[in-house]
């Protein structure tokens, strides 16, 4: 009990932090959005399952680091469109062509 005496703390000159409020043109740019779309885009062009999951796993990463939901929204999504789309091709659709010699 002696050491509250000795507690040179105030806690009636404590407030509660607020986080200032910034514009969501100034927020900072959402990279693992960005790598997510460019990796499902190589995932369905290229046909290349290893780049349909790490969009997938980059997607994932962008919904848990959301600040922007009107803009960060449309770029996760279509994203994960791209992913499940790689994702869909290469487990369900045709096989790839192989070379013949």
């Amino acid at each position: 009990m002696s050491s509250h005496a000795n507690d040179p703390r105030q806690p009636a000159a404590a407030r509660p932090y607020v986080a200032p409020q910034i514009a969501p043109q100034d927020l900072p740019i959402d990279y693992s959005g960005f790598v997510a779309v460019i990796f499902g885009v190589a995932g369905v062009m290229f046909r290349y399952k290893l780049s349909s999951w790490l969009a997938l796993i980059f997607c994932a990463q962008s919904v848990a680091n959301m600040r922007n939901v009107e803009n960060d929204l449309k770029q996760v999504m279509m994203a994960m469109m791209f992913s499940l789309m790689g994702l869909i091709t290469n487990y369900f659709g045709p096989p790839r062509p192989t070379k013949q010699s």
